[in-house]
């Protein structure tokens, strides 16, 4: 790879080159799948009901909002001869993310369970933040909309294997998906145990077979550092906020309400199916556990459409628009959370996954195409830590009032949350039609230069 400066005009790279920079979002999303999947199982399992699933899973979006600000700031100005400026911060958040997938399905109590849903999502953070910003460090704006594509791809091929994992344990293996004791099954636990050997093998294949380009002025660099200090630092991390250019204010509505839907997913999926379409809320039960496996497969299904969406992505963009793209990718996913309502075969959810799965393809790497090509390249990580904010504030609204909503409104009936995460979605396509977009057609099929 050339050695240019991180503003200079950077030279086309080969879709090989942006398989292996992207190649770490396999492994990161192998602990985000079975979070997704697994932690409210978990948490209902240790004796949590069901209004008390959202605060619990508070721990996701906060630690979100305070680490991925700061560590993208810090992976700014950072940089090592030998390991670049974002790939420190790969390694490290892959060691701690791999100890505690270790940990997670270990819980005995469900305090216990919530300490380790917060070190976890942590320590994911630290390893996924600087992802984002490594497509704009790397790749020129006419390829950056295929960087992002190619990370979709390999956050949907894990979350795949992820998120099959239990009931791929206990169908293909035998490992029981029941645990004698009420804690926490084996098949959750072996899947735990492969996932963090996944994500620490994926991670460091991105930190060995990828190059980065130093900053323009590595004195000035070090100057900036030491003037500012740790403390300095953080609260210019925080107030990025009130600084966003104009279309990532745009940008932030459309985030909003994209990731307060997820959550909704995420945390009601589970306890939806279960009561819903499998008709029991005994966690103890065989039926229960069986639904709780089958989300996995769900999970595992929308995150495989969003792999194979993701290459179509950016040929659907150079047609109509990222922004219409984005739009018409949020109304699937809209319309596919909203017919889970009216479903009682569990076999048709996976016809609901594919609108879901578009959405979630589009969600991953649309915004941040139309937000790399209006930010400056030395606060590229800066910049994406601050846009992190309106994929973590949605969740903690979501942890503060779904339960609540439930409670009050629908009488505890956890498929209201899938509503309710369905019309968030579509409000989330309306509000595309106010992002301007300043396009660069690209494709897969535009060779690169090594």
């Amino acid at each position: 790879m050339a050695k240019i400066s991180i503003s200079s005009v950077k030279p086309r790279l080969s879709f090989w080159q942006i398989w292996n920079m992207s190649f770490g979002f396999l492994g990161i999303q192998f602990g985000f799948a079975l979070q997704n999947a697994n932690v409210s199982r978990i948490f209902e399992t240790l004796g949590a009901s069901k209004d008390e699933l959202p605060i619990l899973w508070l721990a996701a979006p906060v630690t979100g909002l305070l680490v991925q600000p700061i560590i993208g700031y810090y992976s700014d100005r950072t940089w090592h001869k030998k390991w670049g400026r974002r790939r420190p911060f790969f390694a490290v958040g892959a060691i701690l993310a791999t100890i505690a997938l270790f940990l997670m399905p270990n819980s005995t109590a469900l305090w216990m369970a919530v300490i380790m849903l917060w070190l976890m999502d942590a320590s994911i953070n630290i390893s996924m933040e600087p992802f984002r910003a490594f497509v704009g460090d790397m790749l020129p704006d006419e390829q950056r909309t295929s960087g992002f594509a190619m990370q979709s791809f390999f956050i949907g091929l894990g979350a795949i294997i992820a998120s099959a994992l239990p009931w791929v344990f206990t169908n293909w293996f035998g490992i029981s998906n029941i645990a004698p004791d009420g804690g926490i099954p084996d098949s959750v636990k072996w899947s735990f145990y492969l996932g963090g050997i996944a994500y620490f093998l994926a991670v460091m294949w991105t930190v060995f077979k990828t190059e980065e380009y130093p900053p323009d002025d590595l004195e000035k660099l070090r100057e900036e550092n030491a003037s500012k200090g740790i403390f300095g630092g953080l609260a210019e991390s925080f107030m990025g906020i009130f600084k966003m250019p104009k279309t990532m204010i745009q940008l932030a509505f459309v985030q909003f309400f994209s990731w307060f839907a997820l959550f909704a997913m995420w945390i009601y999926t589970t306890s939806a199916v279960t009561s819903h379409i499998y008709g029991t809320e005994d966690t103890t039960s065989a039926l229960y556990n069986e639904g709780a496996d089958w989300v996995g497969i769900c999970f595992a299904i929308y995150n495989g459409i969003a792999a194979l969406v993701a290459f179509l992505l950016p040929i659907v963009a150079k047609k109509v628009s990222r922004r219409v793209t984005h739009l018409l990718a949020l109304f699937c996913g809209g319309g596919g959370l909203i017919s889970i309502y009216f479903i009682s075969d569990p076999n048709l959810i996976l016809i609901s996954m594919i609108g879901v799965g578009i959405a979630w393809a589009s969600i991953l790497s649309m915004p941040y195409a139309m937000l790399s090509s209006i930010l400056p390249a030395d606060k590229m990580g800066y910049y994406m830590g601050v846009f992190n904010f309106f994929i973590v504030i949605p969740q903690i609204v979501a942890a503060g009032i779904l339960g609540f909503m439930l409670k009050t409104f629908f009488g505890n009936i956890s498929i209201y949350a899938l509503i309710i995460g369905g019309v968030s979605m579509f409000i989330a396509g309306l509000l595309c039609l106010i992002v301007d977009d300043r396009e660069v057609s690209v494709t897969f099929a535009e060779k690169g230069t090594p």
